[in-house]
């Protein structure tokens, strides 16, 4: 399958985010795991918003990762990415494989990725069970989602080395994740799994979920800028939230030119909307895309022939 996620004359990285984001991620687990922050919500609540906050950006490294757009190494990027992908129950070779086909096959179909939503053979009653689910337990059903593009009876993933890349990293999951639960069970340490991980981890699959939708779901058109919602920040807030996320936000040029390094895609969408006389769906707030999308969420929840795509 050809695709266009290696022009390398595209890659201007910005790793910033990256340094940032893992001695964060460290202190706000060792917080959480003292036993003065779990004694009170007034304390335990700000420490766990803000472990949430760090691990959703680490979902947000995890897709850098499958870009391959960190820096310049490459095998940094797939290191990083299969440790990420270990922690998060999804294989990075499963997660790259069905993101490659997100790019190629937005909204349609055959794009893996946004199941059940692109998929027409699905119930419109399905879909609207399936997406608050999806919503509010969005840690358990992301592993599902991108483990059906390689477990599906038609997967499009058909290359064996790559199956047995694939393989090897399910093995390595359950491996890693089989001696944490027992050393958990020894030590009888089950609420601080809960607090420290398993909390933070819901409430940032809720936020990622989140994501997902504002930026995909309602959106018929299966051009990049028109069938994706963009957030171009005005505040700080939002401008910083993006930042961290690696501007994920900026959803349309990043789906046009996927190995664009992140602090180049608000440039690029500013450019496209000076020179095109075109109304892009562009907020000014992440808040504004959301509202955006609610009616999808409550009514119709799909894109692409789901959406109203001819």
């Amino acid at each position: 399958m050809t695709t266009d996620l290696h022009p390398e004359h595209e890659h201007d990285g910005g790793t910033l985010p990256l340094y940032v984001l893992f001695p964060l991620g460290l202190i706000c687990l060792g917080l959480l795991a003292q036993p003065w922050v779990t004694q009170s919500v007034f304390t335990y609540f700000p420490v766990m918003a803000l472990t949430a906050f760090v691990f959703l950006c680490y979902t947000s490294c995890f897709h850098e990762t499958v870009h391959q757009t960190l820096n310049d190494s490459e095998s940094l990027s797939i290191i990083v990415g299969r440790i990420l992908g270990t922690l998060m129950f999804t294989p990075y070779t499963t997660y790259r494989e069905s993101h490659i086909r997100h790019h190629a096959y937005l909204n349609k179909p055959t794009d893996f990725e946004l199941w059940p939503y692109s998929d027409p053979n699905v119930s419109l009653r399905f879909r609207r069970c399936f997406v608050w689910l999806d919503l509010l337990l969005g840690f358990i059903t992301s592993p599902i989602v991108y483990g059906r593009t390689f477990l599906f009876r038609t997967s499009p993933i058909r290359n064996p080395a790559i199956r047995r890349t694939i393989v090897r990293e399910y093995v390595l999951i359950l491996v890693v994740w089989s001696g944490v639960i027992s050393l958990v069970a020894w030590r009888g340490w089950w609420f601080q799994l809960l607090t420290v991980w398993v909390i933070p981890h819901w409430v940032a699959g809720i936020c990622q979920t989140g994501r997902k939708l504002t930026e995909h779901l309602g959106m018929s058109s299966y051009d990049p800028l028109m069938g994706t919602r963009t957030v171009v920040g005005e505040n700080w807030f939002t401008q910083f939230c993006t930042w961290m996320n690696f501007d994920i936000f900026v959803h349309g040029p990043h789906h046009r030119h996927p190995r664009l390094g992140h602090t180049q895609l608000v440039n690029k969408m500013e450019s496209y909307r000076q020179i095109a006389q075109t109304d892009f769906p562009v907020y000014r707030s992440y808040s504004r895309a959301a509202l955006a999308m609610m009616p999808s969420l409550f009514n119709n929840p799909g894109v692409g022939i789901n959406a109203g795509a001819i």
